[in-house]
């Protein structure tokens, strides 16, 4: 029997258990997915080191899932946009059965083969991309048969998934297996599973923005300040970098459309915007590089 369909010795009792008893319960299963994923760190690491290589390549990323494995992974792809200020078709989530798919289940979605070829062939998937697919057992047919196809144009192979005997293990480059074990309601992967799911790809789509550049030491230097909350943040930021008052920073800000690393250039150094913009694209758009040069 698949490791998360199991039953939990330790929550046997919960329907008979008071709320705060239930949600203790909870909360000590969920203590133990970190440490899961603690042991898993060095296959993370290669798969994050394979996402930001095929990135620095013009390559992206996609994560094929389906129910909530599917929507973890679109939840993560729409957040790069906003929060790297990356194109969205450079990280895509697909989830089996299409957008319905995220608000209800689908029924065989999981299980279709025909589904997955079908939206493996709309994306145009090539060598330089990275596939991941997700899934708590990992011998979803789905999943299986979007790694054989992506193996099959040499695009590298990740699998993410809480069972060691998983059947698309065969068909991946890596491997990352975090064994959260029973869950507490027995066979409910959307509880400790999901939240195993969700920290990796936390992980991999974060380490490699952050490999490729996209912060500078830990600010959010290619925010894409969409809403007040977000111009607030770039604001400070600028501030804090280019040690100026929050005023000077708003302002150049302001003058040159919200353009985080320029402004930093332009009040660190005194340069023009557009000599920002030159600098940035010499350098692939690493702040560090660029101070590198200008502080010689």
């Amino acid at each position: 029997m698949i490791i998360t369909e199991q039953t939990n010795k330790d929550t046997v009792n919960i329907d008979i258990s008071s709320s705060f008893e239930i949600v203790k319960m909870i909360n000590n299963e969920d203590l133990k997915v970190a440490v899961e994923i603690s042991k898993n760190l060095e296959q993370i690491a290669c798969a994050t080191d394979i996402i930001s290589e095929n990135f620095l390549k013009g390559g992206r990323l996609f994560y094929f899932g389906a129910g909530t494995s599917g929507r973890l992974g679109v939840l993560d792809a729409s957040e790069c946009p906003p929060t790297f200020n990356t194109p969205s078709e450079m990280v895509q989530g697909i989830i089996a059965g299409g957008d319905k798919a995220l608000r209800y289940a689908i029924e065989g979605a999981e299980d279709s083969v025909e589904l997955a070829q079908k939206d493996f062939e709309q994306h145009n998937i090539t060598s330089k991309d990275t596939v991941v697919s997700i899934s708590a057992s990992g011998n979803a047919n789905y999943v299986i048969e979007i790694l054989k196809l992506a193996k099959n144009k040499s695009a590298k192979t990740i699998a993410l998934t809480c069972n060691k005997e998983a059947k698309m293990k065969d068909y991946a480059d890596i491997t990352i297996c975090i064994e959260t074990g029973a869950e507490a309601i027995t066979g409910s992967t959307r509880m400790k599973a999901g939240t195993a799911q969700k920290m990796v790809l936390n992980m991999l789509t974060t380490g490699a923005m952050v490999k490729i550049g996209k912060t500078y030491k830990n600010f959010m230097v290619d925010v894409k300040p969409t809403n007040i909350k977000l111009k607030d943040r770039a604001i400070r930021i600028v501030s804090e970098i280019a040690d100026k008052n929050i005023e000077i920073a708003k302002k150049t800000l302001e003058n040159n459309n919200y353009k985080v690393k320029e402004a930093i250039l332009q009040l660190k150094y005194n340069v023009t915007e557009d000599r920002a913009s030159e600098l940035l694209s010499k350098h692939n758009g690493v702040l560090r590089k660029v101070f590198d040069e200008l502080f010689v």
